[in-house]
């Protein structure tokens, strides 16, 4: 097992079964994004770091004409998922796999090299090599296909105490807001003639992004 996945595993080995709930508060903007991704029929969608799933079948309960795939850095976190696609029935429609988001092969792991649709939660401000992940994903997209990115982000219109705090707090869980996000998927797009839009949230604490092939 990778440094990576030990440390993913030893920190998600009890947090896993509060995760959901306790992070609700504060991780906005990830309906918006999972309402946004417009599956097509019979479409492919992989998630990038899939936690305990409960993204995952969140959007396969909104576009159930389509195939899931997910796989996250740490075995507990995998398990999780798994729980989770057989608690909603959706097991039969649904892959999850153990897997590094910096390194990562899709046709080893699933048979399946491009998807019509990829999503990475609040992964990449956890993720030292995320602009890596963005790279990798943008070239598994599938002709009309598209990346969408929810994370912190660098929280601009709140007062400078408060964001102190908040970074404070998120370094404690080793994340860390990339202030060069919608800077680094714009490149991602533009050197692959690919579509970039980017919006911030809630005065700057969430972000999302989109990159569409063409």
């Amino acid at each position: 097992m990778s440094d990576a996945a030990l440390q993913m595993d030893r920190m998600y080995r009890w947090q896993r079964h509060i995760y959901d709930f306790t992070r609700k508060p504060y991780l906005l903007g990830r309906d918006r994004m999972l309402a946004h991704l417009g599956v097509p029929a019979g479409g492919t969608v992989l998630e990038i770091g899939c936690g305990t799933g409960r993204n995952i079948v969140k959007a396969a309960e909104m576009f159930p004409d389509a195939h899931y795939f997910g796989f996250d850095v740490a075995p507990v976190m995998v398990e999780a998922a798994r729980k989770a696609a057989a608690r909603a029935g959706l097991s039969h429609k649904m892959a999850i796999a153990q897997g590094d988001a910096v390194d990562f092969d899709p046709r080893a792991m699933f048979g399946c090299a491009e998807f019509d649709r990829i999503f990475v939660s609040y992964s990449l401000s956890m993720i030292p090599e995320w602009r890596r992940v963005i790279e990798s994903a943008a070239d598994r997209l599938a002709p009309r296909g598209a990346l969408f990115v929810a994370d912190f982000g660098m929280s601009d219109a709140i007062p400078a105490p408060l964001r102190a705090g908040l970074f404070k707090w998120l370094s404690l869980f080793h994340v860390h807001p990339r202030a060069d996000l919608e800077r680094a998927m714009s490149i991602a797009a533009d050197r692959r003639g690919y579509n970039c839009d980017f919006e911030r949230l809630y005065r700057g604490y969430a972000v999302w992004g989109m990159i569409r092939r063409a």
